[in-house]
């Protein structure tokens, strides 16, 4: 019991109010994420639309580009690359942050085909988000497909997002597809984890 309301008190929900311990909720809502926020291309010279959301909301949004590396990605993303047995990917793993706290550490895996002579491979934010380099190659997205499912952090997951004990995370899988060929093509795939107690998706249909 001590331990959960330690939590709950860490966690900004509970209020220490008197001194013999009498505790008030503080309620809280979660936020919401909208996938249209940071999907599409931006006009030259914009910032990530991303960025720009986090503005109009009043918040300081930055994004923190923790790894860029050659990789043999996970089965379900070398699946969704069509990738084969042994093809690789371009993996960009970022941290976005509003005021300083954790939003949501993306790993986002790119075919080499595409992302080799690109900013993709360099160790270095891109302008505008990688929708608009996509789009600049000629392949700007025409089809996203997500999973969105509750999971387990992994270790990586629970210290990136500061999770202040075993709570589980908002688990997106992405797959973003272009026109190539007549066909539509995976560009790019995405393992997108959240705070589950602290966000929810919005789709619109």
């Amino acid at each position: 019991m001590a331990q959960a309301i330690a939590l709950l008190i860490e966690e900004g929900l509970l209020t220490p109010s008197g001194p013999h311990t009498d505790l008030s909720v503080r309620p809280r809502r979660q936020e919401t994420v909208r996938p249209t926020d940071s999907g599409a291309p931006v006009g030259p010279g914009e910032p990530y639309r991303w960025l720009s959301v986090a503005e109009q909301q009043g918040k300081r949004g930055t994004i923190t580009l923790l790894d860029v590396a050659e990789v043999r990605p996970p089965a379900e993303v070398a699946e969704a690359l069509e990738l084969g047995e042994t093809g690789t990917a371009v993996l960009r793993r970022q941290l976005l942050q509003h005021d300083g706290e954790p939003v949501e550490l993306a790993e986002c895996y790119y075919p080499m085909d595409i992302a080799t002579g690109t900013a993709l491979v360099e160790s270095r934010r891109i302008r505008g988000g990688t929708p608009t380099l996509l789009a600049g190659l000629g392949l700007p997205p025409r089809r996203t497909v997500d999973r969105v499912s509750a999971r387990v952090p992994t270790q990586a997951q629970y210290e990136a997002l500061r999770l202040p004990g075993d709570l589980p995370i908002l688990r997106t899988f992405r797959v973003v597809y272009s026109e190539s060929d007549g066909r539509h093509r995976p560009v790019e795939a995405t393992v997108m984890a959240k705070a589950g107690h602290l966000y929810e998706v919005q789709y619109e249909f």
